[in-house]
């Protein structure tokens, strides 16, 4: 069998993958070539640089995994991997250490000045005055985000006698405590902390984290440090509130847009920039490499991989059975989290009639993946999802019945925590996916895109302004379910939508009187 290998990987990575298989080392190919290339390979390995199209996937007829050596897969086509049946895996541990250290490298460098002090003196100047620094010691740390790496960040600040406050959806009071952390809200850190750092992944929900209002409330004088994804912290306000004096100084090492040549960071002195070095370290390419090198031999000849984006392993057989209810099982997670919020402490997976005769422990980890993606990015895979849930003390659930209520087989998600859940039922129908319960309501949905849910009252005039709202915005209906329990009671109604929404027409959907409340749902 063949590899290409596309972008430069460790040495350690290229050794092990020669002893199993023929690689070709490829660097640095125009998207063309990697098309005329690729049919002749059964596995592909990429960093950040090479775009794994849909058309690279397509053309990839022998392709059976794609190897990403880092945490993103934003360049891989994983939905047309997916598709095709093409495994993708990445290596989201291997640069942990790396990015935590180079957070708190950063955080030191933008507490003494250190940059700026190196160019000054390197220029023939002796100012000592001029960088006065500050010590971190019994500061207050913002960590947002308390994942791999926002985890080791806070233990080596609390190393240094610091103060640590942490917001994560899914860290439960009993973890904080054993990381000696205290439990807050974004608003909060942005009020109390005199450093904050983000170590998040960039979602919809992540995205301007940071933006003009945190800084209007932000405590004076705070610094910031970003070395996870570009555009968690709003760089035109960074910038503005740098000048302002609200901030005393950052430090950057992700940027919207890389190179960042053209940012207004750059003519800041007191902002720190380097060019996205986080993992940059030997110990971490080493790492991803050889970690992405053993999966990608696992999977050519057949073993079961680690750290799989977009399904687990199983055998040919099951494979058979299970694989339309893959997908349905990811997308009820993706539903349920989204309807219910990431404040839950309990999931619980049924399964009903003939799919309940068979080993569902990959239905169960696709909903959990389903359940944790959209708030914890592409770094949420089959194998790690336990592992994540059960770090936030997130009590997971499985049972089995054999009666079912019209349907050949169902699986239902319950989401709860104290005087609250949200519960999501779903069935294959032919081959295709169907939602046909939330909560208490019937409906008959099929799980696509872009979605708006609403609740509302059961009466006249709510279900068509909430269509000409869209009509108005030029937002095509693909298609609509209501439901109801009672005439006159309370109501669901769901509509497929051909593009995403804004917050202003969602808020002007809420504000249609007899709504009651509406969520957006992406799957």
């Amino acid at each position: 069998m063949k590899v290409l290998v596309s972008d430069p990987i460790s040495e350690q990575g290229i050794e092990i993958l020669s002893k199993e298989v023929d690689v070709d080392i490829a660097t640095g190919l125009e998207p063309s070539e990697l098309i005329k290339r690729i049919g002749d390979y059964e596995a592909l390995i990429v960093r950040s640089e090479t775009q794994v199209t849909k058309d690279v996937i397509n053309t990839g007829k022998k392709l059976k995994i794609i190897g990403r050596a880092g945490v993103g897969v934003d360049n891989i086509d994983v939905n047309a991997a997916t598709e095709r049946g093409i495994i993708v895996v990445n290596a989201p541990e291997g640069n942990t250490i790396s990015a935590a250290e180079h957070t708190i490298a950063m955080m030191m460098a933008l507490s003494r000045n250190i940059p700026q002090a190196n160019a000054s003196l390197k220029g023939k100047k002796w100012d000592r005055k001029r960088f006065m620094g500050v010590e971190v010691r019994d500061k207050i740390l913002g960590v947002i985000g308390l994942g791999r790496i926002g985890t080791e960040v806070a233990r080596r600040a609390a190393g240094m006698e610091m103060k640590i406050l942490a917001y994560d959806p899914f860290i439960s009071p009993e973890r904080a405590e054993e990381l000696g952390v205290e439990l807050t809200t974004v608003e909060g850190i942005v009020k109390r902390a005199d450093y904050i750092t983000v170590h998040t992944p960039l979602t919809k929900e992540t995205k301007n984290l940071i933006s003009d209002r945190e800084f209007a409330i932000m405590k004076k004088g705070a610094r910031l440090v970003n070395c996870a994804r570009g555009g968690i912290i709003n760089e035109e306000a960074l910038a503005k509130a740098v000048r302002d004096g609200i901030v005393s100084g950052a430090a950057i090492d992700v940027f919207t847009k890389e190179p960042p040549f053209d940012n207004p960071l750059l003519e800041l002195d007191s902002v720190i920039v380097t060019p996205h070095l986080g993992a940059s370290t030997e110990e971490a390419q080493i790492n991803v490499a050889v970690t992405v090198a053993e999966q990608v031999i696992n999977a050519l000849k057949g073993l079961p991989v680690k750290n799989a984006i977009n399904m687990p392993y199983v055998k040919p057989d099951v494979m058979q059975i299970l694989e339309p209810y893959l997908p349905l099982a990811e997308k009820l997670g993706k539903l349920c989290t989204q309807l219910m919020g990431s404040n839950y402490e309990k999931i619980e997976v049924s399964y009903c009639g003939e799919i309940a005769d068979q080993n569902v422990a990959p239905l169960t980890l696709a909903v959990l993946k389903g359940l944790l993606e959209p708030v914890l990015g592409p770094g949420v895979n089959y194998v790690n999802a336990p592992g994540i849930a059960k770090e936030r003390k997130i009590k997971v659930i499985e049972s089995k019945s054999e009666t079912v209520d019209g349907y050949p087989s169902q699986i239902s998600v319950r989401l709860s925590k104290k005087g609250d859940e949200k519960l999501v039922n779903g069935t294959i129908l032919g081959k295709e996916p169907r939602i046909i319960k939330i909560d208490t309501y019937r409906i008959d949905v099929v799980p696509t895109g872009y979605m708006i849910v609403a609740k509302h009252e059961d009466r006249p005039n709510i279900i068509g302004p909430c269509c000409m709202i869209l009509g108005r915005n030029n937002i095509n209906i693909a298609g609509m379910q209501v439901g109801r329990i009672a005439i006159g009671g309370e109501a669901i109604m769901v509509l497929n939508i051909d593009c995403d929404v804004s917050d202003g027409i969602l808020d002007e959907i809420r504000s249609i009187n007899g709504i009651i409340d509406a969520k957006r749902v992406v799957l």
